[in-house]
């Protein structure tokens, strides 16, 4: 038994290795290099002060934020739409979706921002095509702004939307949408009775993984509009590995408070999560529903549940 352990032991070595050397041992660097003054003599707690007073960062923490909010919630809309109708395909099909969607999610950074300055830029394939047969549809579009940034993050927070949230609708069971149409519910009341309590849990969830997704997006947004937009992420770049002046104190600065602002989100995310988990399990134990058509579809579901 021990040098069955001791095996254990030995096999996790290297994972230890490799999650001391590429996840702790930055985010440590990174801390004690928040609180270092520029000519690194000492440690201040100046760099927090300067990055919260200056406008310049301020503006970069709310275009982050905006763009990260925006961004989430129409890939959550989107991908919700999305992952029902993916289970109504048969399972070929499905596959397939499935699959298309996994890479599609994973296309990102550099080669998705050139793909779109060719197909949208100022001399992109569809602006010129457009303007030759005379369709006004990008005329005032500008791909390198607030609504391209949007356009190009919601391209991979849609498919990663939809793996993320289509198999929490295999949680609703197709006895219950029997026994709605039996008794009576429409669907948009099965649909607000049932259906939207149980996968509220999977979309608060799902929601706080797109808005830490869009925040910590780097490549996408440099590629796309450099410096000419003002983001966290971009600024935090800049401030590391700059082409004319290194900040790497306020890059650790920002790159802190960027953490920070994503793992608060996170934690509210969670708690609402377990609100809406303890709010669904008393639902279906005490539902307070005011037509009778309701009550019995409660009463259907949660006999349902207790099998």
């Amino acid at each position: 038994m021990k040098q069955k352990s001791r095996g254990v032991i030995l096999a996790l070595i290297p994972f230890a290795l490799m999650v001391l050397a590429f996840q702790l041992v930055p985010v440590l660097s990174m801390l004690t290099g928040s609180f270092q003054k520029a000519d690194g003599t000492g440690l201040t707690l100046g760099n927090y002060l300067h990055a919260l007073q200056s406008a310049y960062y301020m503006q970069a923490i709310k275009n982050s934020l905006l763009i990260s909010l925006t961004s989430s919630l129409i890939g959550i809309i989107v991908g919700l739409f999305c992952a029902y109708c993916i289970t109504r395909f048969t399972p070929r099909v499905r596959d397939r979706l499935l699959m298309l969607s996994n890479m599609t999610s994973n296309f990102a950074g550099v080669p998705l921002a050139f793909a779109y300055i060719i197909l949208l830029g100022n001399n992109g394939v569809f602006t010129l095509l457009f303007k030759q047969w005379g369709w006004s549809v990008f005329t005032d579009f500008d791909l390198y702004s607030w609504s391209g940034l949007i356009l190009v993050y919601v391209y991979f927070q849609v498919p990663l939307a939809l793996l993320l949230l289509y198999p929490s609708f295999y949680g609703i069971r197709e006895q219950w949408r029997e026994a709605a149409s039996l008794l009576g519910a429409g669907p948009w009341q099965f649909w607000k009775t049932i259906g939207l309590p149980i996968l509220t849990p999977a979309i608060f969830g799902t929601l706080g993984i797109l808005f830490a997704n869009a925040m910590g997006a780097y490549a996408t947004a440099y590629a796309l509009v450099g410096g000419n937009y003002n983001l966290l992420a971009v600024r935090i770049g800049s401030l590391v590995a700059g082409d004319v002046v290194t900040q790497p104190e306020m890059g650790s600065t920002l790159a802190v408070l960027l953490g920070l602002t994503t793992i608060l989100a996170v934690y509210l995310n969670h708690l609402m999560v377990r609100r809406t988990e303890r709010f669904g399990a008393k639902a279906l134990s005490k539902p307070d529903v005011k037509t009778k058509s309701s009550r019995r579809l409660w009463t259907a579901a949660s006999e349902e549940v207790g099998q």
